[in-house]
């Protein structure tokens, strides 16, 4: 997994509540497609009119957000049927990190599992960080900083806070099984001890 430490990069906004798994990414894609062939499908429901054409609109169809690898989102992102292909589709289109008032609790910790930062901060503040970026988001790049959990922008810091384990694992490029890795000797020891204890186990 990719480790995530600091990301200055345009800032995309997206303050449409509810967005759920199903909008972010339809599971027949999931059914048909690998996860790094997910970019064409990321949100179709939102960036394509009904004749198939991109909508201008929609920030991944609109030249400022060119380059954007953060969201600026609404409540309840990534709400909806647990389903880690939607994490796989942002990372797709160049998603990673999403700041949202608050996540799907699936989606949140899929989050974690794939290297893209989550950030729950309150409406307020990502409607002034939206207010800030729409003037020009490539003029107006966003910070995320995850070792002194902080957000840059135009000359303002806001802090931010990430549960101290995930902020590690993220900072080391850790998924799961790379956190329980880091202790193979423990688990080989203790592995030896029960083997000792109850052979008949091991057979």
């Amino acid at each position: 997994m990719e480790k995530f430490t600091t990301l200055t990069a345009p800032a995309a906004v997206l303050l449409r509540q509810n967005i759920d798994t199903d909008i972010i990414v339809r599971i027949e894609r999931l059914i048909t497609l690998g996860r790094k062939e997910l970019a064409p499908y990321c949100f179709e429901a939102l960036r394509y009119r009904e004749d198939g054409s991109d909508d201008p609109a929609f920030f991944l169809n609109d030249p400022a957000s060119k380059g954007a690898r953060i969201l600026l989102a609404g409540r309840n992102f990534g709400c909806g049927s647990s389903r880690e292909g939607a994490v796989w589709a942002l990372m797709c289109v160049g998603i990673r990190c999403v700041i949202a008032p608050s996540f799907g609790d699936i989606f949140f910790n899929n989050c974690f599992q794939n290297g893209v930062l989550p950030i729950v901060l309150d409406a307020a503040t990502i409607e002034s960080l939206a207010d800030t970026v729409r003037q020009d988001p490539q003029a107006q790049p966003l910070t995320v900083d995850l070792e002194r959990q902080q957000l840059r922008l135009a000359n303002r810091a806001i802090g931010f806070e990430v549960d101290p384990g995930r902020r590690e694992a993220l900072l080391e490029g850790l998924d799961e099984i790379g956190v329980t890795l880091q202790r193979e000797p423990e688990i080989a020891a203790f592995q030896a001890r029960d083997r000792a204890l109850r052979p008949w186990i091991y057979s």
